[in-house]
């Protein structure tokens, strides 16, 4: 039997505790909580039999089916298990683990709910037109991505390939992307869906979403903007998305949680609710290992809670596994701003990296999106990382 001793600081204290889907020395994944720089066996710690097999599942989906009461109760048993003596076979160092895609992605749906980087955005594609779109500030605008690409953290991202078109150029080119951009961003996991026909209303967004990841949703620039008018991204979009390997549970994001920065108009009744759901989370985006963003969450107009009420109004089902995306996330300032298209005006205001001026993604460059939150006490609430590396197109 051990105690984890958890570093001075550390952002994955016992009050943060998130989820992960981990391997040791090519056994197979099972679930387990982060404590400091250790990763905790759940499937040990609490047994593998009855409600608790869930935990020696290759994802977390079992145990996300199982509702609010159960995570409830689950975190309750933990927290209070991880301040003692722990059995040695339940604990292993970060270090020596394989971090696996920690859900089975069903559903993916990508917002675009930041007012700074909508409006960036309209002023760079549309400079002769209203930054915003007439239908922006009514409902949460958003695409539906492809489930099948979503990869966790470390996974290598191909460039890709498609039709772009310069301003210059008199007809469409077929090749890889010339302009490939970040997107700096944070998900939320659904835990309980909703039947067909159904809708989630505002107030029940803690009943069915579990938690929070982060998002790099990586954007061929020049591919979306050849193919995006009229039906929006496509294939500028599919080709990657990658999440980082711990979901943070809702339950650590309460001291997190503020009111949204203000909606004018006011929203429609079924965008309406009795609840804050903005969230205070500092992203910090790096670039071949150098600091040049930023963002921060709690500047985004549209919370997650009315992303997922607008997702459901039309009677769309909801299920276990559901990923849903912010979009973009930025502030006012330039270096608060999640993409390079933006950070670099389009291109037309390089960036300096390691003392080279820079534009987009080169083959071999590598990005690094991490984040903290507001916990209880002055404490941090971490999410880890959300990491990617470039390589040439095939």
């Amino acid at each position: 039997m051990s105690v984890v001793e958890v570093p001075a600081g550390s952002p994955f204290g016992r009050e943060n505790l998130p989820y992960g889907v981990f391997s040791v020395a090519g056994g197979d994944p099972r679930v387990g909580v982060r404590l400091g720089d250790t990763v905790v066996d759940l499937s040990v710690l609490l047994g593998a039999t009855g409600d608790d097999a869930v935990f020696a599942a290759a994802s977390l989906n079992p145990f996300l089916a199982q509702g609010p009461a159960r995570w409830a109760q689950v975190r309750e048993r933990v927290t209070a298990l991880v301040g003692g003596d722990l059995p040695d076979a339940a604990l292993h160092p970060v270090r020596d683990v394989a971090l696996h895609l920690p859900f089975e992605v069903a559903d993916y749906v990508d917002f675009y709910a930041s007012e700074h980087h909508a409006s960036n955005l309209g002023r760079l594609f549309r400079p002769d037109a209203e930054p915003l779109m007439p239908n922006w500030k009514h409902l949460p605008v958003g695409y539906h991505g492809r489930a099948g690409t979503v990869v966790v953290s470390g996974t290598d991202v191909v460039r890709p390939c498609g039709q772009r078109k310069a301003p210059d150029e008199a007809a469409p080119t077929y090749g890889p992307s010339r302009r490939l951009d970040i997107e700096a961003e944070l998900g939320f996991v659904v835990g309980v869906g909703s039947p067909l026909g159904g809708r989630i209303g505002v107030d029940e967004f803690d009943q069915h979403v579990f938690g929070a990841v982060l998002v790099n949703d990586w954007s061929a620039r020049d591919i979306q903007a050849w193919e995006y008018v009229p039906l929006g991204p496509h294939l500028g979009k599919s080709f990657a998305t990658s999440v980082s390997p711990w979901v943070v549970p809702l339950a650590a994001l309460q001291a997190a949680r503020v009111p949204l920065p203000g909606q004018d108009p006011p929203p429609l009744e079924y965008l309406r609710g009795s609840e804050d759901w903005g969230l205070d989370v500092d992203l910090v985006v790096e670039w071949n290992g150098e600091q040049v963003a930023r963002p921060p969450y709690k500047e985004m107009y549209w919370s997650p809670a009315q992303m997922l009420a607008h997702l459901t109004v039309n009677g769309a089902s909801a299920r276990t596994g559901d990923l849903f995306a912010s979009g973009t996330i930025s502030g006012p300032e330039r270096h608060q701003r999640g993409a390079f298209i933006e950070l670099t005006w389009g291109g037309r205001e390089p960036v300096t990296v390691k003392g080279e001026e820079r534009t987009f993604l080169l083959d071999g460059d590598e990005v690094t999106i991490s984040a903290t939150a507001s916990g209880p006490d002055g404490t941090r609430i971490g999410f880890g990382e959300v990491t990617g590396r470039i390589t040439p197109a095939r």
